[in-house]
């Protein structure tokens, strides 16, 4: 299964993300569930770009206006009839919040009776069937996607198809809305669609159209990426006559709606969330008369749409007086102004401009001045350790970036002296080297040192060559075995210390009426005695040789 809340975390901007989980958590907290529906569902499923936020809601939602004003949306407008409020959001994300409903026609192009319901019962309601879908925002079966009329299929044939066969009769306003779609996506009718299709139009169903319908269409068409191409696709179908009767595609201010959709691009891509749609309406209706321009404003529903489209010149005048005063002597100046100006009046500025330097310092905003960025970061800053890490470090870098629009930071020595107050301390010196192991252990008072191959020393016992003479232990030694050897006696035989020439065993324990000094003479390892040479033995003494004897003469 598709896993749509993830589909949302990455195609969603974040204001508009930001949007979803407050209106989210502000229906769950009245116990209200909740359901990403309509366009906003189809252009997350399609791949198209997102640019409103439709949400339904099982309840009404007009119990909630307060809390959602508290949590910081702005209220556009409130359908009573339809229960529906439209929002305006931080980052000039548009939401609408609407109540799940049913809906029962009794003539054609009438207001229907309306009652509230079950989403499965709004989705029946509705047009085409990629719009007929609804995906869970509720904790218990949140990412669950709710399609009975199988939309998704037909959102990957590309096909546009009516969910039943009375759509175009019961609300005529579908034939438009189907043209305009088919412009914008590139999309065909399904054939049994396209058929009811011609039958309405055979059958002038259009006349039955509501008021409030063609003002939602007109407003519409003024929201679409290429409105150009919209309205030249619906003038072929016949249906822009039914918005107005003196429109038409020559009526229209091809350049500077060209020029427009243009600069609202090139905003977007700098990350300027900008809504052209009351410009956009300013140049399609600029050639009609004051009175058609009228009728056309009383037509549409959304009077925040109509009052942004009136004030278009007030706006852009008021920017312009401000940028050729001393509030902009200065590039840095000028920068502020334009980045904390109105976004829809910047847009109209920028299109309709007459004066050379304003439009001089506009063009410089979205051209050289955004070149001076990428200086930024200074080798130095990173040499002195300031890092995005640090929590000033947006802050330093928006102060730098002024300062080279204003050419105050030209040479390595500038930068540094700029940067080096916000360097932080230098980090502490490494902690010392843990001690070794193994020292030898400080002497305890009051005894004696033990000499190596003495008793109670640990380790390998050192070797004794032979002939080594031992040394004689010393008397504090002698004097503290005298004292422990009776206790060492009675408990256990006392093991003699390695020497290289074996004393005697003494088998017998010493008597305890023996004084100590015997006791301490015998317990003492015996004193080896020097090894003197032995003394030559002396040759034996020669016997002396008796002389032979003389023979006696006979």
């Amino acid at each position: 299964m598709a896993d749509y809340i993830y589909a949302m975390e990455t195609r969603f901007t974040p204001d508009q993300q930001k949007a979803v989980a407050l209106i989210t958590d502000v229906a769950r907290a009245h116990e209200m569930n909740i359901y990403l529906t309509g366009g906003a569902l189809r252009d997350l499923i399609t791949g198209f770009p997102i640019r409103d936020i439709d949400l339904t809601v099982q309840g009404n939602p007009l119990k909630l206006q307060k809390d959602l004003e508290k949590a910081g949306a702005s209220v556009a407008g409130v359908e009573e009839d339809t229960r529906t409020i439209h929002l305006l959001l931080a980052g000039n994300v548009r939401a609408e919040l609407s109540m799940a409903r049913s809906e029962v026609y009794d003539k054609p192009g009438k207001t229907p009776k309306i009652e509230p319901s079950t989403i499965n019962d709004d989705l029946r309601r509705r047009d085409f069937t990629v719009n007929a879908m609804a995906l869970s925002l509720n904790p218990g079966s949140k990412g669950l996607l709710a399609d009975p009329f199988n939309g998704v299929a037909d959102a990957e044939l590309k096909v546009l198809r009516v969910l039943h066969n009375y759509a175009f009769y019961e609300e005529p306003s579908r034939l438009l809305r189907a043209a305009r779609f088919a412009a914008r996506f590139h999309w065909p009718l399904e054939e049994r669609t396209q058929a009811r299709y011609d039958s309405a139009k055979e059958g002038n169903y259009i006349d039955s159209i509501h008021r409030d319908a063609v003002g939602y269409e007109l407003e519409q068409v003024a929201r679409e990426d290429n409105p150009i191409e919209i309205v030249r696709a619906m003038e072929k179908e016949g249906w822009l006559k039914v918005l107005h009767p003196h429109w038409s595609v020559s009526k229209l201010e091809s350049p500077e709606l060209t020029q427009l959709l243009k600069v609202k691009q090139q905003m977007v891509d700098f990350g300027i969330s900008v809504d052209a749609s009351p410009a956009v309406m300013y140049f399609m209706t600029k050639k009609l008369g004051d009175k058609d321009i009228s009728d056309i404003q009383k037509a549409i529903p959304r009077k925040d749409f109509v009052h942004a489209w009136k004030h278009l010149e007030d706006g852009a005048k008021d920017l312009a007086k401000r940028l050729a005063s001393k509030e902009a002597n200065t590039v840095s100046g000028t920068w502020k102004l334009l980045t904390n100006a109105s976004p829809e009046a910047l847009l109209f500025l920028a299109v309709t401009g007459r004066q050379a330097p304003v439009q001089e310092k506009i063009k410089n905003f979205f051209g050289k001045w955004r070149q001076v960025r990428e200086k930024l970061p200074f080798p130095e800053m990173a040499e002195l350790l300031i890092t995005p890490q640090l929590p000033e470090y947006p802050k330093i870098a928006d102060e730098a970036f002024l300062m080279l629009l204003d050419g105050k930071l030209r040479s390595h020595t500038d930068i540094v002296k700029f940067l080096k107050p916000y360097a932080p301390p230098p980090p502490p010196p490494p902690p010392p080297p843990p001690a070794k192991r193994g020292r030898k252990a400080a002497p305890v008072a009051g005894k004696a040192p033990v000499a190596p191959g003495e008793p109670g020393k640990r380790g390998r016992k050192p070797k004794v060559a032979e002939g080594t003479p031992v040394a004689a232990p010393a008397p504090a030694v002698v004097a503290a075995a005298a004292k422990v050897a009776p206790v060492v006696a009675a408990k256990a035989p006392a093991k003699a210390a390695p020497v290289a020439v074996k004393a005697p065993e003494v088998k017998k324990p010493a008597a305890k009426h023996e004084p100590a000094k015997k006791v301490a003479a015998k317990a003492a390892p015996p004193k080896k005695a020097a090894h003197k040479p032995a003394p030559k033995k002396a040759p034996p003494a020669k016997k002396p040789v008796k002389p032979p004897a003389k023979k006696k003469k006979k």
